[in-house]
């Protein structure tokens, strides 16, 4: 009987905790909201308290984000939808703060995210990637931002 080296079971033991570790309230929802729920969600986003916006905004970018892929999926024309992502991640990196509530899974959700743009950035036409590139450089800067506030904690 072989022995696994002790550096892959540790790779096995982390992705297993990665995914144990992760509670149900952040689960990541592939559902695509309608536009009544993508507005509801963004009014809560800014009525919330500040300790609360930055999850709330991260869950908007999300969706929004799902939403994009979507449409370019579809043949649509994402640039509205891409260009409110780009601001809803700004409203991300203005509303982090040190007591901010569901810190780690606004990173987690930023995280699957940036993944999720940078796929669809890879099957976008041409005339799309200058916005999906620098949407993705923003959500990347907010995930590195979220993930230091998470490391201060």
């Amino acid at each position: 009987m072989r022995s696994v080296p002790l550096s892959t079971q540790a790779t096995f033991l982390l992705a297993g905790c990665m995914f144990v570790a992760i509670p149900n309230s952040f689960a990541i929802d592939e559902k695509i909201p309608d536009a009544g729920a993508l507005a509801a969600l963004e009014s809560k986003a800014q009525a919330a308290a500040a300790k609360d916006q930055c999850f709330l905004y991260a869950e908007l970018v999300h969706q929004m984000t799902e939403l994009a892929g979507r449409q370019m999926i579809a043949g649509n024309d994402a640039r509205a939808t891409l260009n409110a992502v780009h601001e809803y991640a700004q409203k991300i990196h203005v509303s982090v703060a040190e007591d901010s509530k569901k810190l780690k899974g606004a990173q987690i959700l930023m995280e699957h995210t940036a993944f999720r743009l940078n796929e669809i950035l890879h099957s976008a036409a041409s005339e799309d990637r200058p916005v999906l590139e620098a949407t993705l450089k923003q959500l990347n800067q907010v995930q590195n931002e979220l993930m230091m506030q998470v490391f201060r904690h």
